[in-house]
């Protein structure tokens, strides 16, 4: 039987990305995305649940992550999930889950702080979005805002990734 690993998201970067580049010459992005679900309780009352989930980003997708996305902006991913294991300095083993980007796309309106132009340089790049074709479009169309259309980056994965 085959196996399935795919993790879509939306929600607000909960901190500023991290660039780094290894000795290899390797990007990587590492930010943490907050995503909330509305529910009721069994008393009828409203109530939040708010959950973090920490991305890698590798290659391009990472440069480009670093340098247009910030605290608060708004992100849409594609990727995969992966536990990462360690043993602490004490000799407990830990874990955590988190998400390998594969794609994303901008979601939302540009920020007061985005009027330098970056975001029409990279249109006028002429690149496409690694996203699934047509979800971002259809969410950001239900949404019914005068927001502009999110802008299209073509990012390719680096597949000399080791993980």
């Amino acid at each position: 039987m085959g196996s399935f690993n795919k993790v879509l998201l939306m929600g607000n970067l909960t901190r500023d990305p991290e660039l780094r580049v290894t000795q290899g010459g390797m990007s990587i992005c590492k930010f943490s995305v907050a995503t909330s679900r509305q529910s009721k309780a069994a008393d009828g009352t409203a109530r939040e649940e708010t959950v973090f989930i920490d991305v890698d980003a590798f290659g391009k997708q990472a440069e480009v992550i670093a340098k247009y996305f910030a605290k608060g902006r708004q992100i849409f991913v594609e990727g995969r999930l992966r536990l990462d294991q360690w043993e602490n300095q004490s000799g407990e083993k830990r874990s955590k889950l988190g998400v390998v980007l594969e794609g994303f796309q901008f979601i939302g309106p540009r920020s007061d702080e985005d009027t330098s132009g970056q975001f029409a340089g990279a249109a006028d790049a002429q690149q496409e979005a690694v996203a699934p074709a047509g979800l971002v479009e259809d969410l950001s169309r239900s949404k019914k805002s005068s927001a502009p259309r999110p802008l299209n980056i073509d990012v390719q994965m680096d597949e000399n990734v080791p993980f």
